[in-house]
């Protein structure tokens, strides 16, 4: 699977998730499972906004991080602009990948 996670250098809940991550056992998840692509939606990129809106058609105002998990198809999995972002703790986020995962 690949994570699309949608956020900023600037952004508090995105260096949570990051912390998240940077976790062993997060970090073994997601080393398993996904390939992470990390895109900054915090600057004047209309390239990285435009796939924002590719993966995350909704519209709105966006909560940041937004992450989208999309399988190796090309096929939308999941949306936390739709769904809201699991709990941004170690339990929350490796839930979520483990949801995800197949």
């Amino acid at each position: 699977m690949v994570l699309l996670d949608f956020g900023a250098n600037w952004c508090g809940n995105c260096k949570a998730a990051d912390k998240v991550f940077a976790q062993p056992q997060t970090s073994a998840l997601l080393g398993a499972s996904y390939h992470l692509v990390k895109v900054d939606i915090g600057g004047n990129s209309s390239a990285n906004s435009a796939l924002l809106r590719k993966y995350s058609p909704s519209g709105g105002t966006y909560t940041m991080p937004v992450l989208v998990v999309v399988s190796p198809s090309g096929t939308l999995r999941t949306d936390t602009h739709v769904t809201g972002n699991p709990p941004l703790t170690a339990e929350g986020i490796n839930s979520f990948l483990r949801t995800w995962a197949s």
